[in-house]
C-alpha cells in the first residue's frame, strides 16, 4: 500500500509517479491518499493490516502520522519512506535517496531494521528528535514560500538566524530537564531529545553513542555563552568530536522531562507540537522499516 499526501510539497504529481515507480516493480499496490491532518494515521490503522508493507508518500508530519498508528496498534509491517516533504529528516537519517526513482527499488532490493520510538505526553510519537530552542524556533520562522523555493536549505538559513539570535541576542533561556528522575537545570539555546544520533544526512551529529536500537532516549543541552562557544559546539557536532565541554551535557534515559522559563515552544520531527513543558518516554523496537542495503 501507499499513503500519499497529495498536498505536501510537489503534491499529486509526485503521487503519481511514486505509484508508477512501485507498481513497475512490485505485482500489487494499492494507493490511498489523504485527505486531511490525521487522515494518514487513519488510513494505515484501518488498512496496513491487510498488506505486506506500507510505502509512504509525504513530509515528516504524514511519515509519523503512519509510524504512529502501527506502532500504536502493535502492527509489525514494514514502512518504506518515500520523500515528499521539505525537510524530509526520516529519509535522510535513514539513507534514502530523495528521488522516488531512486528510492523505490533501494527499498524494495535492500534490508529491514527495527528502531525505537520517542512517545510524547501528547500522544506523538517521533523518530529523529524532539525538542525546544533553536530547532523549534526553526521550524515556526521558517515561511511556506520559502521552504517552496529552496526546501531543506530554508531551515538551514533560518535555523542559522535562530541560533545567532540566541547566542548573540542574549535569547538563552532556563531549562530544566528530568532523566529519569534526576534533574539537571541549564541555560541553554536548545535542548533535543535524541533518538538518531545525525541529521541531514549525517551531516550534524547530535552526541556520541546515539543509538536507534538500545531502548533509551538522548538528552542533549547546549549552552553556549558567546559566539565562539557557538562555533566551537558546531564544529565538534560536525566532526564527531564529544570531548568535554562545559557548554554541552548529554544525559541518556528512559524517560525525559524539560521545562521552561518562560514557556517555549516546541517540535517532534520538525513538526511544532505546542508549548513546553512536555515529556517523552522511549518505546523500544516499535518500528520496522525498510533501508537501503547496507555495504
Amino acid at each position: 500500500m501507499l499513503i500519499a499526501n497529495p498536498a505536501s510539497r510537489r503534491g499529486k504529481r509526485l503521487a503519481r509517479h511514486a505509484h508508477h515507480a512501485l507498481a513497475s516493480r512490485l505485482d500489487e499496490c494499492d494507493v490511498l491518499l489523504t485527505e486531511r491532518p490525521g487522515h494518514a494515521a487513519e488510513l494505515a490503522s484501518t488498512h496496513g493490516g491487510g498488506y505486506d508493507a506500507v510505502f509512504v508518500l509525504g513530509g515528516d508530519g504524514t511519515v509519523m502520522e503512519v509510524a504512529g498508528a502501527l506502532a500504536e496498534e502493535k502492527m509489525t509491517i514494514p514502512i518504506g519512506v518515500l520523500a515528499g516533504g521539505t525537510g524530509n529528516l526520516v529519509a535522510r537519517a535513514l539513507g534514502i535517496p530523495l528521488s522516488v526513482d531512486k528510492a523505490v527499488p533501494a527499498l524494495i532490493d535492500g534490508d529491514e531494521v527495527v528502531i525505537d520510538l520517542g512517545r510524547t505526553d501528547t500522544g506523538r510519537r517521533f523518530a529523529i528528535a524532539a525538542g525546544v530552542g533553536i530547532d523549534a524556533a526553526m521550524i515556526a520562522e521558517t515561511p511556506s514560500w520559502l521552504k517552496r523555493r529552496l526546501g531543506v536549505l530554508a531551515y538551514v538559513i533560518m535555523g542559522s538566524r535562530a541560533a545567532l539570535r540566541a547566542v548573540v541576542g542574549g535569547e538563552l533561556f532556563e531549562a530544566q530537564v528530568t532523566v529519569d528522575g534526576i534533574a539537571h537545570e541549564r541555560r541553554v539555546a536548545a535542548v533535543m531529545i535524541a533518538n538518531f544520533g545525525a541529521v541531514l544526512g549525517d551531516r550534524l551529529t547530535l552526541g556520541p553513542e546515539i543509538h536507534t536500537d538500545d531502548g533509551l532516549l538522548d538528552a542533549c543541552l547546549f549552552s553556549p555563552r558567546s559566539l565562539g562557544d557557538a562555533v566551537r559546539i558546531m564544529w565538534r557536532m560536525y566532526r564527531r568530536d564529544f570531548r568535554s565541554d562545559p557548554c554541552v551535557l548529554y544525559v541518556r534515559g528512559r524517560e525525559i522531562r524539560i521545562e521552561t522559563q518562560p514557556v517555549k515552544p516546541w517540535q517532534a520531527d520538525g513538526e511544532l507540537m505546542g508549548m513546553t513543558p512536555f515529556c517523552a518516554i522511549v518505546e523500544p523496537l516499535a518500528l520496522r522499516l525498510l533501508v537501503p542495503r547496507r555495504r
